[in-house]
């Protein structure tokens, strides 16, 4: 999850609590449904950390959940000039107001949840919920003994030690590593501390949903027991 750096302009702040896309908390502003510290909120207002931010979505919201493949050259949100986001990947092929949950950096690629559903995003982004996530990662050099044992054991990066990693060889150069965690660049930095430079990083897994048969770009609704045991893994 995007840390919040205050004061953060209010469709931002919506947009990173997950109640909806930054176009959809426009919306939201326009539609009088948002407040700060009870007064109603304008585009453009800044919210403060010490701020309270109240919103009404009146009626029953349809939940909706999304498995989708990032694309390595996509950014998850907050694109700058020149970039493609997701939202810009889906606009038209996904008719509800989804945004994605958790980030992928540019240069990655592999599962996202996309949803409407705000309620979810600390449950499945907190450190403290321990979700496991999966990556196919493609370094450098062959892998050894040393590199394997370093994840698992937790690596040293600046001033933080990794909890401690699954991670087995798939290949010459591949490995699966499962971590708990979600820290900026954490799998590069992981491999760098231990002396090898990733080529790539392909998510297949979180918890309990496999990235399967979808290619990139590509989608597919997640419902059924599929979404039954996702939530409940939640």
């Amino acid at each position: 999850m995007e840390k919040i750096v205050y004061p953060v302009r209010i469709n931002k702040y919506l947009a990173l609590k997950g109640y909806s896309t930054r176009r959809g908390a426009d919306e939201l502003i326009e539609q009088g449904k948002v407040r700060i510290n009870g007064k109603k909120a304008s585009l453009g207002d800044k919210v403060e950390e010490s701020d309270t931010v109240e919103v009404n979505q009146v009626g029953e919201k349809k939940y909706v959940y999304y498995a989708y493949y990032k694309p390595r050259g996509i950014i998850t949100h907050s694109a700058e000039e020149g970039e493609k986001s997701i939202e810009d990947n889906i606009r038209g092929r996904i008719k509800e107001e989804v945004f994605p949950i958790g980030r992928l950096d540019k240069a990655s690629r592999g599962l996202i949840v996309l949803t409407n559903d705000g309620r979810i995003t600390e449950k499945l982004l907190a450190p403290s919920r321990e979700h496991e996530k999966e990556y196919e990662v493609t370094v450098d050099k062959p892998v050894n003994g040393m590199l394997l044992k370093g994840l698992e054991s937790g690596v040293r990066i600046e001033n933080y030690t990794t909890k401690k990693a699954k991670a087995k060889k798939l290949s010459a150069q591949k490995i699966s590593i499962v971590i708990t965690e979600g820290k900026k660049h954490q799998i590069r930095r992981m491999c760098a501390a231990l002396g090898y430079v990733t080529h790539d990083i392909k998510r297949i897994r979180i918890t309990t949903l496999d990235l399967g048969k979808l290619g990139p770009g590509q989608f597919r609704q997640i419902t059924g027991k599929e979404l039954e045991t996702f939530l409940a893994s939640l």
